[in-house]
């Protein structure tokens, strides 16, 4: 007769095992999960799921910029993770053959299509040249300007009016996405939605970019079979995936049927708009008190972008077996995590002032601005792969900056909490809830 049964085993194993769970967690004092057996680093990754951002900055942070994350038995979820410049140059620069987009990028991506963002090889090349060939218009930033602006004069500043004088609270991080959308709109589509007016309106479309950013980050983590299981079922985060990218089509689709005939009419239209903004501007002088006004906007701009990078992350996989610079032998296709979000975070990288905002630390000793290499500073991206809207963004941002702090004064509700969302856009969880009142 067997002295034990199968629920006997069961619950002498459980015990076990959660002895040593107490004992790990005891010696434990670091940050880096515990390889388990069977369940490898789950469970630690589980225990933080919460702020997967933090959580990755703090282990590389311990592990000097890049850690081998072990998933359970059979879940492909191996992956290595480095924040180490000398990897991120190696990776998106010196051997940048290596690691292209790759089908498996695709396939998280699926809902950006075949855009440059997507795109490999000449498919890519081709998209660069076109963007590039548009962005090197000196034109066009006259006319990127003038259409910011006006998108601030009618939409921005009477939306903010309107909250500084009822004096309630706002979510600052909806107001911007809203003038995003707008814009972004405006620029490609000749087409302003108008979602950032006093009412804000619920815009289907606009609402969707964001709900579209957790479950492609959730791509990132867990195996291709669960999420691929998700999008048949249409459960979970895939059924939120699903839903944005009908509101994009539904969106999209009309705008591009309405242009038909009068397709030729708007691009004159538009190149008239080119030329007269360009008319408009190019007598236009700038005090010294302006001058300083911009350098020091773009060193605060800097600073902001260097702890809060708009991309998180990005995934890179090798085509053949490789050894990064930190000596961690990669074989192909083994997936890479490139938070970008800890690089600017490290004190390797940038002192033991990492986590403080410093402005003055893009200064040089010459009143100069600092250049760092992009794969110390990746909130554009690095290597071939640089975001060509970089200089367009920080028009933007410039211009935004200086309206809202020459009328307003904007100050954050003391009792709000600002964590990073798990997104591969990097946004607070919940939002971010200011006061304003008039200069």
């Amino acid at each position: 007769m067997a002295i034990f049964g199968c629920p006997e085993i069961f619950l002498i194993l459980l015990c076990i095992l959660l002895l040593c769970f107490l004992r790990i967690r005891t010696l434990k004092t670091g940050s880096a999960p515990t390889n388990w057996p069977v369940v490898g680093m789950l469970p630690g990754l589980l225990q933080n799921i919460h702020r997967l951002h933090d959580f990755a900055t703090e282990v590389l942070s311990e592990c000097g910029g890049t850690f081998k994350f072990k998933g359970p038995l059979f879940s492909n979820m191996d992956m290595v993770l480095t924040s180490d410049p000398a990897n991120i140059h190696h990776i998106f620069s010196k051997n940048f053959s290596n690691y292209p987009k790759g089908p498996e990028f695709r396939k998280i991506f699926e809902i950006l299509g075949d855009g440059i963002f997507n795109a490999d090889s000449e498919l890519w090349e081709l998209h660069r040249r076109t963007t590039l060939s548009l962005f090197n218009q000196p034109r066009f930033y006259s006319f990127l300007e003038r259409t910011v602006w006006r998108k601030i004069e009618t939409g921005l500043l009477p939306v903010l009016d309107h909250f500084s004088e009822q004096g309630t609270v706002v979510d600052f991080q909806d107001i911007l996405q809203r003038f995003s959308f707008d814009s972004i709109c405006q620029l490609l589509l000749d087409y302003d939605p108008g979602s950032l007016s006093v009412d804000l309106p619920y815009f289907p479309c606009e609402k969707a970019f964001s709900e579209a950013l957790e479950p492609l980050f959730h791509r990132h983590i867990v195996p291709g079979s669960i999420w691929k299981l998700q999008k048949w079922l249409k459960i979970g985060n895939e059924k939120k995936l699903i839903e944005a990218w009908k509101a994009f089509d539904d969106f999209i689709y009309p705008l591009i049927s309405s242009r038909g005939d009068g397709e030729r009419e708007e691009s004159l239209n538009t190149l008239t708009a080119f030329r007269k903004a360009y008319e408009e501007t190019d007598h236009i002088s700038f005090s010294g008190d302006s001058r300083k006004f911009l350098r020091d906007s773009l060193l605060a701009l800097c600073e902001s972008l260097r702890l809060f990078p708009p991309i998180a992350l990005e995934l890179k996989s090798p085509c053949k077996p490789d050894t990064l610079p930190s000596g961690n032998h990669l074989n192909q296709n083994t997936k890479v995590i490139v938070p970008f979000y800890s690089t600017g975070r490290m004190e390797s990288v940038w002192g033991k002032d990492c986590l403080e905002f410093r402005p003055e630390r893009w200064i040089l000793p010459d009143g100069g601005i600092k250049h760092v290499p992009s794969f110390k500073f990746p909130a554009f991206n690095a290597g071939p792969r640089t975001c060509l809207g970089k200089e367009m963004a920080f028009v933007q941002l410039k211009m935004l900056a200086a309206a809202i702090i020459y009328h307003f004064q904007v100050k954050v509700v003391n009792d709000h909490a600002v964590s990073p969302r798990n997104s591969i856009m990097l946004k607070p969880k919940h939002g971010l809830s200011i006061r304003l009142s008039r200069n």
